[in-house]
């Protein structure tokens, strides 16, 4: 590729599962680049400490990988631009926010966690979007130094125009203006001095040569403040594109609470990452009946950045599975099936470590379906009858599940360890003992009172599979629950 094209990039948080809406943006902004002739670029935003883990930045790496995206620069394999790690780029903010305050673009505010949330819930009580008043705005100079001398906490805010309005173009939306009064004195560097995602984004996508910014539409009303830093700076800002979101069918927002969201998921289900590529890709170009089956050249030969949808993409699931049927029977010979099952059963070790788990549980090798083989279901066809030889009321039973499910989702670390140590907490909680708790969760699990030893089978089904399990769980017992 040559370097004089555009440079676009995927810049996802390590905060948990990556979504399906991520490899979405992602996929957007690669076929713009091959089609352009230019460089995608990855890169991890981590500013948030307290959500980021190395452990969910691997599983974005690998989640990206899978979907068979490659990039020319990034945290795993360097570049000129580096590093692509924004908690390893903390030293890089400092002078850029210095700079702010020394041109009067930016100010030191003093106030407390305690007085905004004050200002917060009497604007809300008063009807008005809640956003910063202003008070730390005209402190004198004398004052902030020795307020900061005194070591006292601060943040620093951008100033915004009091009159006007941000005016720029969209690369979907067209011409959008937004009123400056409408816009909040964003926090530019945290107490920890750490810089905000506002911050961080703009001086990073200036300073890796990022020319068109391709995200989700959700970020639209943030670009006002992200052109006044460019201005602040005295930077050229980048083309902006802001994608419509990914939709169930009923045009909800598609997350997790309702609908599995991580690409994990979908991996641990059996599509192949060239079904989900050509699902997600059909949203952005335009074909005639009859050509929906698109490898991603193929894709990237029809995309047009030009001629984009503001309609919305639908996450439809039956198309989906439409398309990776087609996928299976039709482009993949029986020696590529056969690879492509063996490698699917071994993911995450399911098969290898389900095998050892299973040793001590038979006396016949054909007996290996009935009890391991919800390691590799989709659906363990929970019904109501599933959870009738329970000890535990159906109440009970419905309390233990969505405790279980709330509290798995505050997990940084997915393994065996982890699981056990909070499920002995949820006993606590519940006040029952771990041999009361256990039993509805071997059923949502497996569909069976009888099987592999539990924390062992969530820690290799995943936290995605495990997730979704506990949901229809959840409501096959509601309903046990209503019919009492």
């Amino acid at each position: 590729m040559s370097t004089s094209g555009p440079r676009v990039r995927i810049a996802p948080s390590p905060t948990g599962e990556p979504h399906v809406g991520t490899v979405y943006i992602a996929l957007f902004n690669y076929l713009f680049a091959k089609k352009m002739g230019g460089e995608f670029i990855l890169r991890i935003e981590d500013t948030d400490a307290t959500r980021s883990t190395p452990e969910f930045e691997q599983k974005v790496l690998d989640a990206l990988k899978w979907t068979g995206l490659t990039w020319s620069e990034g945290p795993d394999v360097g570049g000129p631009y580096g590093p692509y790690r924004q908690s390893d780029r903390k030293e890089m903010y400092q002078p850029y926010a210095q700079d702010l305050l020394d041109k009067g673009h930016a100010f030191r505010c003093f106030c407390t966690p305690e007085r905004l949330e004050q200002m917060r819930e009497a604007q809300r009580a008063a009807g008005k979007p809640p956003k910063y008043d202003g008070l730390c705005l005209n402190l004198k100079a004398e004052e902030v130094i020795a307020r900061m001398e005194a070591g006292e906490a601060s943040v620093v805010r951008m100033k915004i125009p009091a009159e006007g309005s941000c005016d720029f173009h969209d690369g979907v939306y067209g011409d959008v203006s937004i009123p400056w009064d409408s816009v909040d004195m964003q926090v530019l560097i945290k107490a920890d001095g750490m810089p905000t995602y506002h911050m961080a984004n703009v001086i990073d996508d200036h300073l890796m040569k990022i020319t068109h910014v391709a995200r989700g539409e959700e970020w639209l009303a943030s670009v006002p403040k992200h052109i006044l830093l460019y201005r602040y700076f005295g930077w050229d800002e980048p083309k902006f594109m802001h994608l419509s979101l990914m939709r169930n069918a009923d045009k909800s927002k598609l997350s997790k609470r309702k609908n599995p969201t991580s690409i994990s998921y979908y991996s641990a289900l059996g599509y192949l990452p060239e079904a989900l590529m050509n699902f997600l890709g059909l949203f952005f170009i335009q074909i005639a009946e009859g050509e929906e089956l698109l490898t991603m050249e193929e894709l990237a030969e029809k995309f047009d950045p030009d001629n984009l949808s503001k309609a919305g993409a639908i996450f439809d699931i039956q198309k989906l599975d439409w398309l990776n049927g087609r996928w299976i029977r039709e482009k993949l010979t029986p020696e590529d099936f056969i690879a492509r099952t063996l490698d699917w059963a071994s993911e995450n070790a399911r098969l290898t470590e389900g095998l050892k788990l299973s040793q001590s549980r038979i006396s016949k090798l054909g007996e290996l379906p009935q009890l391991a083989g919800f390691l590799l279901a989709n659906d363990v066809g929970l019904t109501p009858a599933s959870f009738a030889g329970l000890k535990t009321s159906p109440a009970e039973t419905l309390e233990i599940i969505n405790t279980v499910q709330a509290d798995l989702e505050k997990l940084l670390e997915w393994n065996v360890e982890a699981i056990d140590q909070e499920l002995r907490n949820v006993a606590d909680k519940l006040g029952k003992k771990l041999r009361v708790v256990t039993p509805p969760l071997f059923v949502a699990m497996s569909g069976s009172s009888r099987s592999l030893p539990l924390f062992d089978s969530m820690a290799l089904l995943g936290r995605s599979v495990v997730r979704q399990r506990l949901k229809i769980a959840a409501t096959v017992v509601a309903s046990m629950v209503g019919a009492e």
